[in-house]
């Protein structure tokens, strides 16, 4: 079994043929998350860790109707709130973490949803991905790329990171994409992920952007 090694300046230039690839494939990559401001959207997206889009947006239109403010969130009760979205998984943490994450929202940022990832990351429940999802969606902010199981899978088969912690991963990312995709590249990949390279039994014939990826050309070809 043979391995390639691929150049940082090799993937740069890549990155973007897999890039214009994928938004030829993917003309409507977005997030799949309803909402309706940038309050919807923090919560929607600390519900979706672990569960599926589907699902979040199944219980989310209920919340938004019911809570339309972050003190809403703040002073809910928490049973009920547990109650609203017992459907999710892991629902007790996130129902604590949405009611502590709204009560400083509140008190620190004078109720509204800060715009930018060092103050996003404060909150509970909330980490480099979901503040960059919110940033990018929400704010139409490019800090950093939201890096998920699709972005990590993809982007290790790709060539384009060896490294498995989310972190190091976003931090390799963003030295090779240009600062005008890090928002669409999330997007991109999870609907490549879902469609195609999906994380067992992937589609290789179907996948337009197999010429570009090492784990293809090390395993498969």
């Amino acid at each position: 079994m043979r391995s390639t090694r691929i150049s940082p300046s090799t993937n740069k230039h890549r990155v973007n043929k897999i890039i214009g690839i994928l938004q030829m494939e993917y003309p409507d990559a977005g997030t799949s998350l309803g909402f309706g401001n940038p309050l919807d959207l923090l919560v929607a997206t600390i519900l979706s860790a672990q569960c599926t889009d589907k699902m979040v947006n199944k219980v989310a239109p209920h919340l938004f109707k019911k809570y339309k403010r972050a003190d809403d969130y703040a002073n809910a009760d928490i049973r009920v709130l547990m109650k609203e979205i017992r459907s999710i998984g892991l629902y007790r943490s996130k129902a604590k973490n949405i009611k502590s994450m709204a009560r400083i929202i509140v008190q620190d940022f004078n109720s509204k949803v800060p715009d930018s990832i060092d103050k996003l990351v404060t909150l509970p429940g909330v980490g480099r991905k979901t503040a960059n999802i919110v940033l990018s969606n929400a704010f139409g902010r490019n800090e950093g790329i939201a890096v998920d199981t699709h972005v990590k899978r993809i982007s290790k088969r790709l060539g384009l990171t060896t490294n498995d912690e989310p972190t190091k991963i976003e931090s390799d990312l963003i030295k090779i994409v240009p600062e005008k995709y890090w928002g669409i590249f999330n997007h991109l990949l999870v609907n490549h992920g879902r469609a195609v390279c999906r994380a067992r039994d992937p589609l290789h014939s179907k996948c337009r952007i197999r010429s570009y990826c090492k784990w293809y050309s090390d395993h498969v070809k």
